[in-house]
């Protein structure tokens, strides 16, 4: 009786040790993120959007049978260095794909190794098109580039039937990238714009920009900065009596404008890479998981992260473990996200589709206005100041 006992064991644990055997090896995907440091607070939206992926996509079977999963390293926000962990990561770790950090000086570091190494990585937070200014053949924009917040407020521009458009920008890397692509978007569309006004940081005073938008009968002013520059602009439009006919400011959505400069707010213009009443594609049902999973609503590092996994994900589905097929994969594909479709420049990877909403200050709130097509709201002109009346509470 014992031996066969023993012998039902040992064919009961071979069994055992088959079936584990028979487990598919997981699809390792490798990252930094900036879990400490200065960027800590604004990269947690990132790893949880991408958690959130990793785990809708295993709970679905994972992809061709194989459970994903993330392997993500602390970076400390330090971009120096990024390089020596997506070394380790692609020779030491052997992933099977790369998602970039947060953080475009940071993906620069990642981007040169993985171009090293001709693998494959998906950048979602990298907004800048510095990470593919050197040909790269391997580096993919998941999310809304730099250059496509002034492209989406020029559609209104254009639209509205208005031509001379003067382009301002704080000093600042990011800032100085969306002007100088908003000047060039809009010479394309046979609009007149002049070269990019910089002006900074803790400028006050907008009466030089002021008397040459006048001088020019500019009929849209684009500013890309901060809150408090957009508040400063519009102070110095209220003292000089000036209003042009449209004006946007990047970061006027920010509710520290509004507090600012209170009902002088209304009717600006302004950007927002994400929000959660775009009708982009699965937006509602990332809204309630990540609600569920995480006890908040999204924002916008969270959909970087969560779309950055959707493209990433759909190419280790259709193009596997090889880098090549990977990259030749999505060079071509357009992939619907939450941040709208994928689709880029192939020689360059650099995203040519996404685009910011556009909202309008109305009644002291962000209203959509654009994509059109998600809105029947429409962008309203920007009143001269003789014409305002207050606001009823």
């Amino acid at each position: 009786m014992t031996g066969w006992i023993t012998r039902a064991a040992l064919v009961l644990a071979a069994a055992c040790g088959a079936s584990a055997d028979a487990q598919p090896p997981p699809l390792v995907i490798g990252g930094s993120l900036a879990e400490t440091g200065m960027l800590a607070d604004l990269a947690a939206g990132y790893r949880k959007g991408l958690l959130l992926w990793e785990e809708q996509v295993n709970a679905s079977g994972g992809i061709g049978g194989r459970p994903v999963k993330l392997r993500l390293v602390d970076d400390t926000s330090e971009a120096i260095a990024v390089g020596k962990l997506y070394s380790h990561l692609i020779r030491g770790e052997h992933t099977d794909m790369l998602i970039g950090p947060y953080g475009s000086a940071a993906s620069m570091m990642a981007a040169a190794e993985a171009e090293r190494a001709r693998r494959v990585i998906v950048d979602g937070a990298a907004p800048s098109r510095n990470p593919h200014k050197r040909e790269p053949r391997y580096v993919f924009q998941a999310g809304v580039p730099y250059a496509a917040y002034g492209k989406a407020v020029l559609d209104i521009v254009k639209a509205a039937g208005y031509r001379k458009v003067l382009v301002a920008a704080r000093d600042s890397l990011a800032a100085r990238e969306m002007a100088e692509a908003t000047v060039e978007a809009a010479h394309r569309l046979d609009l007149e714009a002049g070269p990019v006004e910089v002006f900074a940081a803790g400028n006050t005073d907008f009466g030089p920009q002021v008397a040459k938008a006048r001088a020019a009968q500019v009929d849209a002013w684009i500013a890309f900065g901060e809150a408090r520059d957009a508040a400063q602009m519009v102070k110095s439009f209220r003292g000089l009596n000036y209003a042009p006919r449209l004006f946007f400011a990047s970061g006027a959505a920010d509710r520290a404008f509004i507090d600012q400069v209170g009902q002088d707010a209304e009717y600006t213009l302004a950007a927002l890479e994400y929000d959660l009443r775009l009708k982009t594609p699965g937006n509602g049902a990332f809204d309630k998981a990540f609600k569920a999973k995480w006890g908040a609503r999204p924002g916008a590092s969270a959909a970087e992260g969560y779309a950055a996994g959707t493209v990433l994900g759909e190419a280790l589905r259709r193009a596997g473990t090889d880098p090549q097929k990977q990259r030749e994969f999505l060079a071509a594909a357009e992939i619907p996200t939450v941040l709208g479709v994928y689709k880029v420049d192939p020689a360059t990877g650099e995203q040519t589709s996404m685009r910011p909403a556009i909202v309008q200050i109305l009644r002291g709130r962000p209203e959509l206005v654009w994509p059109t097509v998600q809105t029947e709201r429409r962008a309203a002109p920007y009143p001269q100041w003789s014409g305002r009346r207050p606001l009823k509470r």
